[in-house]
């Protein structure tokens, strides 16, 4: 059975830097394109960046290129969101996402992601 779990997050200050950590279980790493989602109080779960292994490049929403990266590490079947120059509007709860009939223009879809990690705390406050 396919599962995403999830680590790190917290608490930071504005302008603080955070990194969520997403590691696949029971599946195989390279056969799935990889998202980041992100869904602030009060408001619907939106598309942060994504990522298809034969795609050759990661995409991003515009509010957060330049701030966040995604990256990856095979060995550890692991995908990882670095968070850099963190501001209030990003607090929310962040999900990363797997999907197995990802297609570039498919990754910010939600419905095309067939595996979901619980979900993780982001804070930004001073």
């Amino acid at each position: 059975q396919v599962q995403l779990m999830q680590s790190g997050g917290g608490l930071v200050q504005p302008g603080g830097s955070l990194r969520v950590s997403c590691t696949l279980s029971g599946g195989t790493f390279g056969n799935y394109g990889w998202g980041w989602f992100r869904q602030a109080p009060g408001k619907e779960r939106e598309f942060v960046g994504a990522f298809r292994f034969s795609g050759g490049r990661t995409y991003y929403t515009d509010s957060v290129k330049g701030r966040f990266t995604i990256s990856r590490d095979n060995a550890k079947s692991t995908v990882y969101l670095q968070m850099n120059s963190l501001s209030p509007e990003d607090t929310a709860v962040y999900y990363c996402a797997a999907g197995s009939r990802l297609i570039t223009s498919s990754l910010g879809s939600q419905a095309m992601y067939d595996n979901w990690g619980q979900g993780t705390q982001v804070t930004v406050s001073s």
